[in-house]
């Protein structure tokens, strides 16, 4: 008699795979689309500001474009986890 011990039913490996790959690709979009977006508004509200700071403050523009890349990073995981989560809510086991 043979078990499949450990086995998976066939399928179950090609369906977790176009799982992984919808939502990654749902985030990869969602992501691309917030970081287009922050560019524009930083480019439309800040660019002339951090131009003359370049120009004028070396230092102080490191500095703040630094905690600009920062802030974008984490501001963005934010919005990306939260937006991903009222999208498809994950079932609970």
């Amino acid at each position: 008699m043979r078990y499949n011990v450990g086995r998976r039913a066939p399928g179950t490996m090609n369906r977790e795979f176009k799982n992984s790959l919808k939502s990654f690709s749902l985030e990869f979009v969602l992501y691309a689309a917030l970081v287009a977006g922050y560019y524009f508004l930083v480019l439309h509200f800040l660019g002339a500001w951090l131009w003359r700071l370049f120009q004028t403050e070396r230092r102080a523009y490191a500095f703040i474009a630094l905690g600009l890349i920062v802030g974008q990073g984490l501001l963005l995981e934010l919005l990306t986890r939260l937006l991903l989560a009222w999208l498809k809510p994950r079932a609970e086991d």
